[in-house]
């Protein structure tokens, strides 16, 4: 009959009381036809596939409540699987036409227990030829001894799961056999259930309450649809086996064990395996394209974030994807001021406090003799202009809001997150990896409420696709020169750290969405070295991800957000290579290193943590480049007590502390990073302790660093210095190198240390307070070759019983006095040169040597000296300014005071002035390179936290608390 003589619908209905064979025959008879049957697939084929009592639902026992794309399709695949153990033809020789004929008969139905024709299983095995079917009646069927299966058998139980038990302990001797709808319990005398050496098993919706089943190389098997309760499997060398759709629950130990490198020796069922693996293997899915730093429903079903704070930057009049609301604003209020520095930067307000706190000059020097009317023509007589110098063209930069913009957004886009198959593209290893089928492949399967989830050990491998691990206290565990495949998984809520990997481990950790386990959601120690991608890593009550006691590892495009302490943690020698990740909204520091530990950390974004987006104490000594960091609700960066490292290149914008907070006693060299918007100082040094009791407990929960602390030497590390060359150069003396601060919240740089400290060749513009401030210096410090301009207060200020070194800057247009100095030191070749108070200005006990500096002051003296000031000034050119004053000397001490040999020059109406900063050029002068923009940055390194709670970083401590 054509299939267009009656209605679709019609058809549909009368199909759907036809059994199985007759849809084949159905199918089979022209296209029309097949697609009738095809379209059966809501109705007929969904009801065949879940009234099987030996499959389950396709999706069991993760999503049972989400339908297949096809029901056809997943009842042909349960299908297929429940036929895999018919295929061994190792027990038929083709030669041998005999056999073949024996394969074909008939096989038999042997209906074993109370009313059948065999009264136990023993007797029925006796019986049975190669491929019978034993079907168990229900009840329990036990058995006294170890029961040998040495003929390939089928054993089915009757009825639905739970009617049929055995207590039994099998030992399979034979090449083939499948146990399907029976529930194992273990034997009196022994709590092994099931075990083979040499053959395949196939177990389909099964139970396993109390017991083990063994797998030895060269046997493996395949299980489907089945519950673990309080029982186990145990892998050995296997060279390949599957676990599909299986629940394990309640184990006292680790769920499976995989033990041993994958035997060389396979079976007839590992190629058969091997297709079914590949034709179930999940496409990898692209990122949600609305961005990592928005709170959406991931894959999981589960809120990541109640509430994630969206990030923007606003400079100018463009935007992008980076900070908060709030410090966009503030973002936009600063870059509207960049365009009206000059002389006019709030003059009134700032010439009032520093009348405050500085003492006041004669009435002669005051501004109030200066007509209004004719300052205009004053301006171009008297002030000087201020050529290009060696880092003018990144003043240019800071000063153009559109460029900064336009940085900003090409930060924003090189530091775009990676979906994992434009990684899996770019790197051949991970693709490599995600590619693998050796071992243990276990794919979506539930781990729940036990003690552990997978053991893996003694380079064992084990690949783990789209399964759930909750409530345990371990979901993998891969220890011995092991190896792990993670993909798309889901761990949760362990009592310990979710994945923990040491001795040598490795693999692939990608795609998995990981969070609210009680420690580390990953743990990487003693030389574990895995791949970490692309996963999500958040609401954890300890850190992010733990790199410990010489681990490695490459930790790339994950987004790590919403911990109780730092999203990364690294310490005692562990040195991982950590970029393109999103580390943000974290409850602590960002990336935390400490005790010695090292790591690339490159590219990240690291914003909205509640404390340090990097922080670096005690011996750690990472490289930081190319960072952005940025919007923190404390500082940006953190150097604490003997921290080190190289910060290099990074953006640091918009934290509500300091841009970088380092102790005197560290040893940062922070170089070529683009500091700005922070709301207090840009870079500030201070004399702090870190209080050695404030530490909290180690990360590792019942797993402790004592290992670690032990073995923090350099003899665990042998090629430590060949991998991180900044080893074999140390620097003696903080170094401050290169930088931009600008627009910071407070002074550029503020300095109150014990120790030496360079800054050499900084940009330091347009901050709300002086350009370098210098309250404390012990030893001394050595400012060289710094633009230090157009900030609000004045250019450079030392306090008194400071030692300090003013080299080679260019001091320009300053709202105060361009230095002002009660302390000691010398001030050599600089231009001083249009600030809005004294060029140079010593009080109280100030001992200086000013030499050869080029000094001019629009409305006050060059050079002003009062109270005990005592030193010497010469050779210097001072150029006279619109007051017509050159130096203020003290009358009290002047044989303590040495002036002589300074230059006065006068400058008339139409004189060309361009020429006066020619021989030499315009300072600051630096040889050594400009600087690089902000999007080439290093990283800060981060250690452990100590307690810093002054009241705010003017009473010089830092908003943050304690980093772990």
């Amino acid at each position: 009959m054509e299939a267009g003589g009656l209605p679709a619908e019609l058809w549909q209905l009368i199909l759907c009381y036809l059994r199985l064979p007759d849809l084949g025959r159905c199918s089979l008879v022209c296209r029309a036809w097949h697609e009738l049957v095809l379209s059966l697939d809501k109705t007929r084929w969904r009801q065949l596939c879940l009234g099987c009592l030996q499959h389950r639902h396709p999706n069991w026992p993760n999503r049972p409540g989400v339908e297949p794309p096809s029901w056809r399709e997943a009842f042909k695949q349960h299908y297929l699987a429940s036929k895999t153990w018919t295929k061994n033809t190792q027990d038929l020789d083709s030669a041998n036409c005999l056999s073949l004929f024996r394969r074909r008969k008939g096989r038999r139905w042997l209906r074993v227990g109370a009313g059948g024709e065999f009264g136990s299983l023993r007797a029925a095995l006796a019986a049975a030829g190669p491929y019978d079917r034993l079907l168990l009646l229900p009840g329990v069927h036990e058995e006294p001894s170890e029961l040998p299966l040495r003929v390939p058998v089928e054993v089915v139980g009757q009825g639905r799961l739970g009617e049929v038990a055995l207590l039994v302990s099998i030992d399979q001797h034979c090449p083939t056999a499948r146990l399907c709808n029976v529930v194992f319990m273990p034997a009196r005398f022994t709590s092994v259930l099931y075990k083979t050496t040499s053959g395949y098993v196939q177990f389909d919706n099964c139970s396993f309450e109390s017991g083990q089943l063994q797998i030895q190389a060269p046997g493996t098997c395949q299980v489907k649809f089945c519950t673990f309760s309080q029982s186990s499997i145990h892998l050995r060398s296997v060279a390949l086996c599957v676990l599909e759709n299986c629940e394990f629950t309640g184990s006292e130990n680790a769920s499976v064990t995989v033990e041993g490198c994958p035997s060389s020796d396979r079976n007839w069922a590992c190629k058969h395996l091997a297709i079914l693996a590949k034709s179930r293997t999940a496409p990898v899915c692209e990122p949600d394209p609305a961005g990592c730093l928005t709170a959406k429903r991931d894959g999981w079903g589960e809120s990541l974030l109640a509430s994630v704070r969206s990030c923007e930057i606003v400079v100018g009049e463009e935007r992008s994807s980076l900070l908060s609301p709030a410090a966009a604003e503030a973002l936009l209020g600063a870059a509207q001021e960049d365009t009206e520095f000059g002389d006019n930067l709030q003059a009134a307000k700032e010439e009032e406090k520093e009348e405050e706190e500085y003492p006041a000059l004669s009435s002669n020097s005051s501004d109030s003799d200066l007509g209004s009317g004719d300052e205009e023509e004053a301006q171009a007589v008297y002030k000087l202009p201020c050529p290009a110098h060696s880092l003018s063209h990144t003043l240019a930069d800071i000063m153009d809001s559109r460029l900064q913009s336009n940085r900003l957004h090409a930060l924003q886009r090189d530091l775009k997150l990676k979906s994992l198959q434009q990684e899996l593209q770019q790197d051949k290893e991970a693709q490599s990896l995600a590619n693998s089928l050796q071992g243990c492949v276990i794919r979506q399967c539930l781990f729940r409420d036990g003690k552990g989830g997978i053991f893996i050990y003694s380079r064992g491998e084990a690949k783990l696709e789209g399964s759930i691990f909750r409530d345990l206290t371990y979901a993998v565990r891969c220890v011995q020169n092991s190896k792990v495949i993670m993909l798309r998984n889901d761990v949760h809520h362990c009592k310990a750290s979710g994945i923990f990997l040491r001795l040598s481990a490795g693999g692939l950790i990608a795609d998995n969405n990981i969070h609210s386990n009680c420690e580390a959601g990953v743990d990487i120690r003693k030389g574990a070295n895995p791949l970490v991608l692309c996963n999500k890593i958040h609401s954890g009550l300890r850190s992010g991800i733990v790199v410990v006691g010489n681990g490695k590892g490459i930790i790339r495009s994950n987004q790590i957000y919403g911990n109780k302490e730092a999203g990364i943690y690294i310490l005692y020698n562990g040195n991982p290579a950590v970029s393109g990740n999103h580390i943000f909204q974290g409850l602590a520091a960002g990336i935390a290193v400490n005790e010695n530990g090292r790591g690339q950390i490159t590219g990240n974004v690291i914003c909205e943590n509640q404390w340090g987006g990097a922080d670096i104490r005690h011996g750690g000594d990472p490289v930081f480049r190319n960072n952005l960091i940025s919007c923190g609700y404390s500082d940006g960066v953190v150097v604490g007590e003997h921290g080190r490292g190289l910060v290099e290149g990074n953006a640091i914008y918009g934290n509500k502390g300091c841009g970088v907070w380092m102790t005197s006693s560290s040893l940062p060299h922070l170089v070529n990073n683009q500091i700005s918007h922070n709301s207090i100082y840009g870079v500030a040094v201070f004399c702090h302790k870190d209080n050695a009791g404030d530490y909290p407990p180690s990360q590792g929960g019942s797993e402790t660093f004592q290992e670690e602390r032990e073995g923090v030497g350099g003899e665990n590390d042998p090629d430590s210095e060949e991998e991180y060359p900044a080893a074999q150069h140390p620097i003696s003396v903080a170094l401050v190198e290169l930088n931009s601060i600008s627009h910071n919240g407070a002074a550029g740089l503020h300095v109150k240390s014990s120790e030496a400290l360079n800054i050499v060749a900084n940009v330091i513009h347009a901050n709300h307070d002086g350009g370098v401030l210098v309250v404390q210096s012990g030893r001394l410090t050595r400012i060289a070759n710094n633009s230090i301009s157009c900030n609000s207060q004045g250019g450079v200020l030392v306090e008194a019983e400071c030692q300090v070194e003013l080299r080679g800057n260019g001091i320009y247009e300053n709202s105060g006095h361009g230095i002002i100095s009660k302390g000691e030191g010398v001030v050599a070749e600089n231009d001083i040169i249009g600030n809005r108070r004294c060029g140079l200005q010593l009080l109280r006990a100030a001992d200086m040597k000013v030499t050869k500096n080029r000094i001019q002051s629009f409305r006050d003296y060059g050079i002003a000296l009062f109270d005990e000031a005592k030193g010497l000034v010469q050779e210097n050119l001072i150029f006279q300014g619109r007051s017509k004053k050159w130096i203020l000397r003290p009358v009290s001490n002047a044989e303590d005071c040495v002036i002589q040999n300074n230059v006065l020059v006068t400058l008339k109406k139409r004189f060309n002035t361009e020429c006066m900063l020619i021989n030499p050029p315009a300072r600051p002068h630096f040889e050594g390179g400009a600087l690089v923009s902000c999007t080439t940055a290093a990283g800060p390194r981060v250690s452990s936290i100590s307690s810093r709670v002054d009241g705010g970083c003017h009473n010089h401590g830092s908003i943050f608390c304690t980093i772990l």
